[in-house]
Parts: structure tokens; sequence; C-alpha cells
């Protein structure tokens, strides 16, 4: 006896394939993820529970987050002033300030049960009882009966005065006339663009001058400069308040103070509402990966205790960065955390953030010591991530997308987490964009270490296109950590000492500044074309920046010498620089129509390794890059897939971009129906060495 079984499909039945449980959408996206679907899924009802209980307790993570409209310092209508701090350790807490003579014992706070401080200051004559920008400070009491003084948290202003001392002072901020926005009515959702071009700015070295840059400058100077390029998006570092000026802003003290160093809170207003009236948006750099460990000025020890803001112990430390690490997965701190976010996204119109070591937050490791293969075991497991800053960061984004689905977030992330970018709904993160970390560092490499003849042109492509499906990559070839003293800008690996004595048009075009202004502008044409979904380039780097970027410090005799851009180079007519700055340009607004950036990721059809050439198209757009260091090629055959009649549209060797124009540019090249490298059709091109051609369908 014997028995047959049918199959699915022979008896009539199909099986339908197994839907992810909710919270684990991404499998759909990424199946190679389903080994980890129980911790995609726990991670998305992690954040779930904290929604409902803030919904629960807060009235809703958006109420939440308006932390910043209760604590710290208000003034009422009528003229009162009501100031509330959280310090649950201490046993006592006064407010002091000029107001006060300083006195300890006038103005006493009282407590609530949750470890809140508050004090409300009757108005005198009308008029709020502390001056405008008068100095204050609270006064704590410990349970062993020490006094300390500590900056307010929540405060929107402190300066610092090193003629006297390098700690801050916390300043009562009430100006008599309100910054006015003229600029309201140009709403957000039109000025985000499909092809985010991110123009990275500091504003303290953004003069020409030995000295800190202000707001007003920048509104002035620089504004100007950005929308000329051609980039909508503006990405501010160093804003947050923070003691070193050296540390590039990534040491914070005071989270909610707009830095004092370039001007007044009116000022950085009026420079953000500048951007917006030239249709560009603006971007926070914000530090929440760690906080500066000062106790005089910052939040460290903050009501004696090392564990109110942060981790208690070696966990609140982090070891490089000799700086304290938050609690993420304490209700106060989130809402500290939150109400920074929408207190920037309120009070100065920020458009959005680029979230700075991210990386950091995500691995109990803090990437300390940790490579990273891409094996998905990697980005999984208690042992490894951080499930209370995942949480976060989920919790952060989901707000301010909730706020404005315009606001852009941006994630700093060296590692690879993937789902970064994707919905938390989708068991993501839930940013926007993450950037492409490798690919500067490839370049890098390569200037450091391999003569122009021995690139590899796969592992070029590949790192330029090796980003996860469906998630957005903002793609760059260097930034501000490439600037850094102790590294070198990619123009200054190329040219070196010659940037110093042959970038004169009178002077004879040397071997070396020629191969480095080509190289410059196929590195980051390349990039721009086939590395993301976005592009971004640090200030002064479009032009060839000279030099490296150096803080003042005791190092270097407190110089400000390196600590500025040389924009004098720029516009000097008769300096090479103008060229670089003006091929720059073209490549942003060249995109403009095409929209590159935006379009479906590239389809490359040629890595040749001996001629050094490469070909894509993207966005009906063909590529040709050739980096072979000597050789051209005529009547070049290239794959091509919608046949027609095509013309050059932008070429990095025309004269007006420090080229040698031999790229005839009322040439038509006309496709053969021939299968080539895979397209259905080929034409034929002159490649110059060094060189690259965009063509078009006419």
């Amino acid at each position: 006896m014997s028995s047959v079984s049918s199959s699915p499909a022979r008896s009539g039945k199909i099986e339908e394939p197994k839907r992810p449980r909710e919270g684990a959408g991404i499998l759909e996206i990424d199946p190679w993820l389903s080994p980890f679907e129980d911790a995609l899924v726990e991670r998305h009802e992690r954040a779930e529970s904290w929604l409902r209980t803030l919904d629960e307790t807060e009235g809703g993570i958006a109420n939440f987050s308006l932390g910043y409209k209760h604590f710290g310092f208000h003034v009422l209508e009528n003229g009162d002033i009501v100031y509330r701090e959280w310090a649950p350790n201490a046993v006592e807490a006064h407010l002091i300030g000029d107001f006060n003579y300083w006195d300890r014992s006038t103005h006493a706070m009282t407590r609530n049960s949750l470890g809140v401080w508050e004090i409300t200051l009757g108005a005198v004559n009308g008029a709020p009882a502390i001056p405008h920008n008068s100095k204050v400070k609270l006064c704590l009491t410990l349970p062993n009966g020490a006094k300390v003084d500590r900056i307010p948290a929540w405060i929107t202003r402190v300066t610092q005065d090193l003629s006297v001392s390098p700690v801050y002072d916390a300043v009562f901020w009430n100006p008599p006339e309100k910054y006015i926005w003229k600029n309201e009515h140009i709403d957000r959702a039109s000025r985000r663009p499909a092809s985010a071009k991110i123009y990275e700015a500091h504003v303290g070295i953004s003069t020409a001058e030995q000295r800190v840059g202000t707001y007003k400058e920048f509104t002035r100077d620089t504004l100007p400069r950005i929308h000329k390029l051609g980039y909508n998006v503006i990405q501010l570092m160093a804003i947050m308040e923070h003691a070193y000026y050296a540390s590039f802003g990534y040491q914070v003290t005071s989270f909610f103070a707009a830095s004092s160093r370039y001007g007044t809170p009116e000022d950085l207003k009026e420079l953000i509402d500048e951007a917006h009236k030239l249709g560009m948006m603006v971007l926070l750099d914000v530090v929440h990966s760690h906080a500066c460990k000062n106790v005089l000025d910052g939040l460290n020890m903050f009501d004696g205790t090392d564990y109110q803001y942060f981790h208690s112990g070696p966990k609140g430390h982090h070891s490089l960065w000799d700086s304290r690490l938050f609690d993420y997965g304490k209700h106060e701190v989130l809402r500290f955390l939150l109400s920074n976010l929408r207190f920037y996204i309120d009070e100065y119109h920020f458009d959005g953030f680029r979230f700075d070591g991210v990386t950091s937050m995500l691995y109990t490791h803090h990437g300390i010591g940790a490579g990273f293969s891409g094996g998905y075991h990697e980005y999984f497991g208690d042992d490894k991530v951080d499930r209370d800053a995942i949480n976060y960061l989920i919790l952060a984004n989901y707000m301010v997308h909730k706020l404005d689905p315009s606001i852009i977030t941006i994630a700093e992330d060296v590692s690879g987490m993937p789902g970064l970018c994707i919905s938390s709904d989708l068991g993501g993160v839930g940013f926007d964009y993450r950037l492409a970390m490798a690919i500067p560092d490839m370049w890098i490499k390569l200037l450091k270490e391999t003569r122009d003849d021995d690139w590899d042109m796969g592992k070029i492509v590949f790192e330029l296109t090796n980003r996860r499906y469906k998630e957005k990559t903002v793609a760059y070839a260097e930034s501000h950590d490439q600037a850094l003293v102790g590294d070198k800008t990619i123009a200054f690996w190329l040219m070196d000492k010659e940037m110093y004595t042959n970038m004169s048009v009178l002077s004879p075009l040397t071997p070396v500044i020629d191969r480095g202004i080509s190289l410059h502008k196929l590195i980051r044409l390349i990039t721009h074309t086939l590395g993301g979904e976005a592009y971004l380039n640090f200030e002064g780097n479009e032009f060839g920046h000279p030099e490296w970027l150096d803080f003042p410090r005791d190092g270097n005799g407190n110089s400000f010498w390196y600590a500025r851009r040389q924009w004098n180079v720029l516009d000097d007519d008769l300096l090479r620089y103008k060229f670089l700055n003006e091929f720059d340009r073209a490549m942003q607004t060249t995109e403009g129509p095409y929209g590159w950036l935006h379009a479906d990721p590239a389809y490359v059809s040629l890595k040749h390794e001996v001629d050094k050439v490469i070909v894509f198209e993207r966005a009906n757009l063909l590529f040709i890059f050739n980096f072979h260091p000597v050789q051209s090629f005529a009547d070049y055959r290239v794959g091509i897939q919608i046949p027609g009649e095509y013309k050059v549209v932008l070429d990095t060797d025309e004269k007006c971009f420090g080229g040698h124009g031999r790229i005839d540019h009322n040439s038509r090249y006309f496709t053969t129906p021939f299968i080539w490298n895979g397209r259905d059709n080929f034409l034929q091109v002159y490649s110059k060495y060094k060189q690259t051609s965009n063509l078009i369908e006419s």
C-alpha cells in the first residue's frame, strides 16, 4: 500500500507568503533580516509603549516635547517671572544673581514630589524683577550640606569672558523687542528640496579675518555665496553652546543656548530668516550623543549626583571623548532631549537636524575598538546595542516628523545599521538620510597611498554604490573631518606646497596643479552623481581651500590663522581657485533640471581597469569618467540604453573650470543599435584623460 501527498500547487491551493509581524515590515525590503525579526518587533513595541505612556501621562509626545515652555525662565504677561528646574537630589534651592546681589538666602525655591524646584518672582512696578541681560545662577544645597552653584540647565543664553574665566555665565535674556520673522509665509514644504545639496558651515570660521566671525557677517557675506553656488540646505555646526572653541562644537555645555561667540539669539534668527528668504533649509548639527563633562557650567554632577542626566560610573563616561553619556531610558532625560529639538524648531525655525555621533549612541561599545564587516549579527543583541538610545532616536524622529513631515533628519553613523533610514512603523529608526562616511575615507586613502595608475575602478564604484536599498544616503568627498589639523583636504593632498606658488593664472600651469584641479573636479562629480541621494560639501572645500583647519589653542599659540576661510584667494581673479568654485556651481545648478540625486540609482555599464574609465547612466544622463593619468581615447565606445541623439551638458575640461577646452560642445553623438556592455545601444565619444563628460539626449 502506498500513499501520495498532493503539493499545494497540485491540490489547487497556493500558500500565501508569510507576512512580517507588525514592526518588522523592513523584512519585505531586506529578507536577510528575518533571523532578527524578534529584535525588530521588540524595538517597535518598545517605542510604541513609550508613546502610549506619554499619551497617558504627558498628553502625548508633542506636548511632552514642549518642556522648554515649562522649565527654565518664563516671563508672564503681568511681568512675573517663573523659574523651574529639575534637581531631585538637592534638599534646598535658591535663585541668585545680579538682581539680588547674589544673596543665597533671599529667593528660596519650593520642591514638588518629582524633584522639580520652582519660584515665582513678582513684577516690580509692572516690570520683571530680573533685568534683561543680567547674570543668574542656581544655588543648590546637597544632602551633605554642601552648597553648589549651577548654570540653569534650560538657560537660553550664556556668555564667556576669557579675560576673567573660561567658565560660562548664565544670562537672563528678555529683550524688550522680540525678533519678528519676515519670511514665515515661505512654508517649509515649499523649501524642502527633492535633491538635497547641503553646505556644511561654521559661523565662527566664516570670516577671512583672524578672529571669530559673527551671525550677522555670515548673513551678509556667506549666505549669498552659498545661494549663488546652488546649494539648497545649510548645515550649521557649533551652534549649541560649547565651552571650548576648538572642540568644533562637540562638547556642549548649555543645550538650549545658541553660542554667544557669534552674536545674539536675534542675530541667529535673522540668519535663518534670510536663508529661508533665499529658499534654503537650515539644519542644526545637534549633539545628543554625549555632553561636556564640565561641572561648573555644564550638566555634569548638576544636582550632586553623576546619574541625574547620565549613566552612573564608567557606563556614563566616553573614554575617547572624555565626556558624559546620557541615560536615554530616563523619563526626564527624554523630556530634556526631545524638548531641545522642539525648542530649536519652534524658537529658531530650524528645518531639521544632523545628529552627531549616532554610532556611539547605537552601541554599548560606542564603536570603540569595534569593526563593522556588514554581518547582521553585529547590529543586534543586548550585548551590542543600546536599546534605550535606539528608542530615543526613534521617538525623536517620530516627534519631529509628526510636527512637520518636511523636517529633515540625518544620521552620522559609520556602522551601516540596517533600517536607520526606514520608518519606525516598519522596524526602522526613522531618519531621512545617513552620511556615506566611507566615501571620503576612500578618497583620502587613495590619494595618500595609491598611484593614479593603480586606482581600482571597481573598488571606487563599489564604495560609491555600497548603500542600503531604500535608505537614502548623503554622499560627500570630504567634510570638516578631513579639513582638521592632522589631515589634509583633497585639494591639499593633490597639490600640497604648489598651492602656495603655482595657483596664479600668470604662472605656468604645472603638472601638479593641472592634475590637482582635474582630479578635484572628477572626485567631486562622481561622488555627486553616483554616491547617494543627497550631496554635502564643507565650507570652502568647493574651491579647494588651501591648508587645513585648526582652532586657536595652546598648541598653536592661540592663533586664528587656520581658523578662518580665506575667501580672498577665491575672490582674486588672478588665482585658479575661481575655476574650482565655478565648477562646483555648475555641478549644483546642472543637477537641478535633471534631478539625478533623487533619481533611481545609477546603472553602471563599465568599470575598465586598464583604460581607467567608468560609465553609468542616471536620470537619463550618461556619465563618462576617464581617470587615466595620461591616456585619452578617440571614438571610445560606450553602452547606453535609450537610443537617440546626444549632446554634452557638463564637461570638466571646459576652460571656465580650469580645463583645456578639448571637447567640442557643438558636437552631436548618435547611438547605434548594437548591444554593448549590457546596453541596447552604443555611441562613440572622445574621452580625454582626467576628464568627464555628461551627455543627455537632445
